[in-house]
C-alpha cells in the first residue's frame, strides 16, 4: 500500500491523529493515511480509562463515562479540601468508547484506512519510509508512506536524572447502597498506608451513587504484585471508604513513567514519535491525554496545510524544569509527598492548578505557586539537579 501517512499503533495518540485526519477542515490539503492497529492479542494495549479537563463542550463528550466540576483532596488525617474547577470540567473517557467513536468516524471517511497488523520494523527510505507489518494470519503487510508517526511506547526509557513510576490498580465497584458522592472526584486521598519511598493515595471516580472506579496508586521506583494492590484496595474500600457489601465488575492496572528523560520526537528523516513515546506524559503527575490531543492536533494541522509535521514538544520547557526539580526532591525524600500535594491544592485555586498542569500559566502565576512549596527543599534540589548525571534504567 502507498499513502501519505502511516500511523503505527491505535492507542490514544494513534487514534487521535487518525480521527483528525479523517475529518479534514474545508480547503485542507488532501491527506491519505493508513492506521496500523494491532489485532486482538498480546500486542494490543489493554483497555484503560483516561481523564482530562477542558472548558465547555469537547469532541468526545458523547462517549464520556462521566464528568465533574469539583475535585477533592484528603490529607492523611482525613481533612477534606473540596474545590470547584469551573469553567473547567474533569472528564472520564474509556479507551473502548474512544475506539468505538474513532471506528465509526474512520468507517465513513475516504481519507483513512485501518489495517489490523503488528508492525515489525520501519525502514527509512529516500523521501519517506516503508513500514513492515504482519497480520494475525501471518500475511505480510507493507505500507510506503511519505510520513510515519509511531505511537508505540519505547522498549527502554531514555536516560534520566530521576525516574519514578506511577503504578496503580483499579476496581470498578458496584455497591449495594448509595455510598459515592457523584458531584466530586476524590483526586488524591492520602488515607492510605504510605510506602517507605514515594507516596500512595486512593483515587475515586464516581459514575453513579452505587458505582465508581476506585484505584490504589503509588509513586515509587518499582511496581507491586497484584496481590499487594488488591490487599491495598480491600483495605481502602473497607476501612477508609466503608462502602459495605459490593461487587467488583472489572479491573484495570497500569504503570506510567514519571521521568525527566528527554524523549526524541524524530527517529529518521520521515519517521516521528507521538504521544507517550514523544514525552506527552506530564512528568510530575502522569497525565497525558490532554497533551496528546494538543500534539496530534498540531501534527494534523501541519499536514493539512502542507507544512513540515514535526510533532511539537507536548509541555513547555519551564514546566518540565519545575517537574524535574519536584521529581528529584520527591525521589530523594526531601519533601513529604502527601503534605506537599495537599498544601498545594489547599492554597492554589484548583482552576489555576489544572492550567499549570497543562502548561498554560504565566511566569508570574508559576512564581506565585512557588510561594506554597517547601522552598529550602526545592531550592536544594534545583541547585543540585545540574550535577546529577543522566543514567539509563539499568544503571539508575
Amino acid at each position: 500500500m502507498e499513502s501519505d501517512v502511516a500511523i503505527v499503533g491505535a492507542g490514544a495518540a494513534g487514534l487521535s491523529l487518525a480521527l483528525r485526519l479523517a475529518r479534514p477542515p474545508e480547503a485542507a490539503h488532501q491527506v491519505t493515511a493508513v492506521l496500523l492497529a494491532a489485532p486482538p492479542g498480546p500486542f494490543r494495549a489493554p483497555r484503560r480509562t483516561w481523564c482530562y479537563w477542558e472548558t465547555g463542550p469537547g469532541p468526545y463528550d458523547e462517549v464520556l463515562s462521566a464528568s465533574w466540576r469539583r475535585l477533592r483532596v484528603r490529607s492523611h488525617d482525613g481533612r477534606a479540601v473540596d474545590r470547584g474547577i469551573a469553567p473547567l470540567r474533569y472528564k472520564m473517557l474509556s479507551s473502548a468508547a474512544f475506539e468505538e467513536l474513532t471506528g465509526r468516524a474512520l468507517a465513513g471517511s475516504p481519507h483513512v484506512r485501518t489495517v489490523e497488523a503488528v508492525v515489525e520494523r520501519i525502514e527509512p527510505l529516500p523521501g519517506g519510509a516503508l513500514v513492515h507489518a504482519r497480520r494475525a494470519d501471518g500475511g505480510q503487510v507493507r505500507v510506503r508512506a511519505r510520513w510515519v508517526f509511531d505511537s508505540r511506547p519505547p522498549r527502554v526509557l531514555p536516560p534520566a536524572r530521576t525516574t519514578l513510576l506511577q503504578h496503580f490498580r483499579g476496581w470498578f465497584v458496584r455497591a449495594r447502597r448509595p455510598v459515592f458522592d457523584t458531584a466530586a472526584v476524590e483526586l488524591m486521598d492520602f488515607r492510605t498506608p504510605q510506602p517507605a519511598h514515594g507516596l500512595s493515595f486512593g483515587y475515586v471516580l464516581p459514575t453513579g451513587p452505587c458505582e465508581a472506579l476506585v484505584e490504589y496508586t503509588e509513586f515509587s521506583r518499582r511496581p507491586l504484585g497484584q496481590g499487594a494492590y488488591d490487599r491495598a484496595l480491600g483495605e481502602y474500600t473497607g476501612r477508609v471508604l466503608r462502602i459495605g457489601d459490593h461487587e467488583v465488575t472489572a479491573y484495570e492496572q497500569g504503570v506510567i513513567p514519571m521521568t525527566d528523560a528527554v524523549f526524541p520526537r524524530r527517529s529518521a528523516a520521515s519517521v516521528f514519535r507521538i504521544g507517550a513515546a514523544a514525552g506527552a506524559i506530564r512528568p510530575a503527575t502522569g497525565y497525558a491525554f490532554g497533551a496528546v490531543g494538543r500534539q496530534t492536533a498540531a501534527v494534523a494541522a501541519a499536514l493539512h496545510t502542507g507544512r513540515h509535521p514535526l510533532p511539537p514538544c507536548p509541555h513547555p520547557a519551564r514546566s518540565l524544569l519545575m517537574d524535574a526539580v519536584l521529581l528529584h526532591a520527591l525521589d530523594r525524600g526531601r519533601i513529604d509527598g502527601p503534605a506537599f500535594f495537599t498544601r498545594l491544592f489547599t492554597r492554589v485555586p484548583a482552576g489555576r492548578l489544572l492550567r499549570f498542569l497543562d502548561g498554560r500559566t504565566s511566569l508570574a502565576e508559576d512564581l506565585s505557586m512557588g510561594l506554597h512549596v517547601p522552598v529550602p527543599a526545592m531550592l536544594r534540589s534545583a541547585l543540585g539537579l545540574p550535577f546529577v548525571p543522566r543514567r539509563g534504567p539499568d544503571t539508575s
